[in-house]
């Protein structure tokens, strides 16, 4: 089985569309992962009885972020998808903000897209069409989420489709770069 963490995600960086692989689909309180080493999805841990996922959460694949995983994003759409289901989706805006565990601050951006195939969200481009409740609903849970997990979270703010794509486009790169040997 091929390491989906390494499969293209045919990246448009014109209209900000590519797939996206689910990880832990909307209304589910288990946090799955992928784990390339098996080719399958663990199950990380387990929410506690009234918080769920909001919306479905993934990542890019062939993209590297700062934590040495691939990109997250959380998908706008109606539905919940499944574990590992494929998705076509646009980047729509990113929610930034740096998470300290141990003392130890890390930039750990929330990129948001919606999906192509979604009635109620297939036509947004960015951020700025999203009602405000729903941006604070996402935020408040990454916040509880983290605090769960022992970590903070910190949002430093919103950004549109542009910043997000250079995200997109920053966790590209570092995806092609050989990784660093230790001394």
């Amino acid at each position: 089985m091929p390491n989906l963490a390494k499969c293209p995600n045919q990246w448009d960086a014109k209209t900000r569309e590519c797939k996206v692989i689910i990880e832990t689909p909307k209304g589910r309180r288990n946090k799955f992962g992928y784990n390339s080493e098996y080719g399958a999805f663990d199950l990380k841990f387990l929410l506690p009885h009234g918080l769920v996922f909001p919306f479905d959460f993934g990542f890019i694949p062939s993209t590297l972020a700062p934590d040495g995983d691939p990109l997250d994003i959380m998908i706008l759409m109606e539905e919940p998808a499944h574990v590992g289901c494929l998705v076509d989706i646009r980047v729509i805006g990113v929610i930034e903000a740096q998470q300290v565990e141990d003392g130890k601050k890390e930039a750990n951006h929330r990129l948001i897209g919606v999906a192509r195939q979604s009635y109620a969200h297939g036509e947004v481009q960015s951020l700025d069409e999203v009602p405000e409740y729903i941006l604070d609903q996402v935020e408040e849970f990454f916040r509880s989420y983290n605090k769960l997990r022992g970590k903070k979270f910190h949002i430093s703010g919103r950004q549109g489709p542009q910043r997000a794509a250079a995200l997109v486009a920053q966790a590209m790169a570092a995806s092609r770069k050989p990784p660093k040997r230790p001394k």
